[in-house]
């Protein structure tokens, strides 16, 4: 049982970046809404560019697992703090808006 679980370890980055592709395209048609729509995509554009440090970090891990690179693990961390913050502040900015257009 222990093989299994260092096999997903391994092969989960590879996952990942094959979900992440699907992601990226439900952005870009996001996106390409017209104009006269009036959606407030500024928070979505702010979840797209975390969407975008979340790839630079897998690719980081993909690329150290192989022994392409050797930098230290702790810089994942920084990566996530970065998302998460970005998170917090397009949840913000998003329920700032919703309360001064309905509230």
């Amino acid at each position: 049982m222990v093989e299994l679980g260092v096999a997903l370890g391994t092969i989960a980055p590879y996952y990942n970046l094959a979900m992440v592709v699907a992601v990226i395209w439900l952005f870009i048609a996001l996106f390409k809404t017209p104009p006269k729509a009036k959606v407030f995509l500024f928070p979505w554009k702010l979840l797209f560019f975390a969407v975008i440090v979340f790839v630079i970090e897998e690719v980081l891990t993909v690329t150290r697992s192989a022994g392409v690179i050797d930098i230290p693990i702790h810089i994942n961390a920084f990566f996530e703090l970065v998302i998460i913050s970005v998170f917090i502040y397009a949840l913000l900015l998003q329920k700032e808006y919703v309360s001064k257009k309905y509230g």
